[in-house]
């Protein structure tokens, strides 16, 4: 199956599904904020060093692209 079938046999088109997609992941983040969900002080001490370094990596990838 190459592509997603609803019930009445009508198939989706790949720019509508990637757009539902979008739109569920959207809320998704929105609606599962870490701080909403309380997590543990060890859970949440996690989640600050990846937020960190990914901060880090973009700041890393904008240094390299000027260097070349």
């Amino acid at each position: 199956m190459t592509a997603l079938e609803t019930h009445n046999d009508e198939t989706l088109d790949r720019k509508t599904s990637r757009s539902i997609c979008d739109a569920v992941g959207e809320r998704l983040q929105r609606d599962l904020r870490p701080d909403y969900l309380g997590l543990s002080t060890y859970l949440q001490s996690l989640m600050d060093e990846l937020r960190k370094r990914d901060v880090e990596g973009k700041f890393e990838g904008k240094f390299e692209e000027r260097s070349r």
